[in-house]
């Protein structure tokens, strides 16, 4: 795969993709972090209370739609990502969001006043499967 991969983006074109990739990772983990922190004010959005004033007060809250905000911009830039490398290379790597989003829960919403999110021995054993499945990805 990565012979393919390097047929279709060389040398430090490659770089580009690859920093292009991390750049969406912590756009998405900071995106969710974000959010989070906007619905924290709230006291949560029921299904039914879709398009309502409610919803709309809340998604435009500055965290909220900064969260919205950042997704949208690693969208753009994901666009890019794709013009240029196979997605099964690509997209994979995406998942390492889930761990910094994971760490940033746990780590920093403390930092700033926030109740520091539980990860029990489950989910730290699937936080270091899915760093294992990058890193073959990136390897294969």
């Amino acid at each position: 795969m990565r012979k393919l991969i390097r047929q279709k983006v060389s040398g430090g074109k490659m770089i580009v993709v690859i920093t292009m990739i991390l750049v969406c990772v912590l756009m998405g983990a900071f995106g969710q972090i974000f959010m989070k922190m906007g619905l924290s004010d709230s006291k949560g959005i029921e299904v039914r209370e879709l398009f309502s004033t409610k919803f709309f007060s809340t998604v435009l809250q500055p965290y909220t739609f900064g969260g919205i905000a950042l997704y949208m911009g690693a969208a753009v830039i994901w666009l890019t990502v794709l013009s240029k490398a196979d997605v099964s290379f690509a997209y994979p790597i995406i998942a390492l969001s889930y761990v910094l989003a994971a760490l940033l829960a746990k780590f920093f919403f403390p930092i700033i006043g926030m109740e520091s999110e539980s990860i029990g021995i489950l989910r730290w054993v699937g936080i270091l499967m899915i760093i294992g499945g990058v890193f073959l990805v990136a390897k294969g």
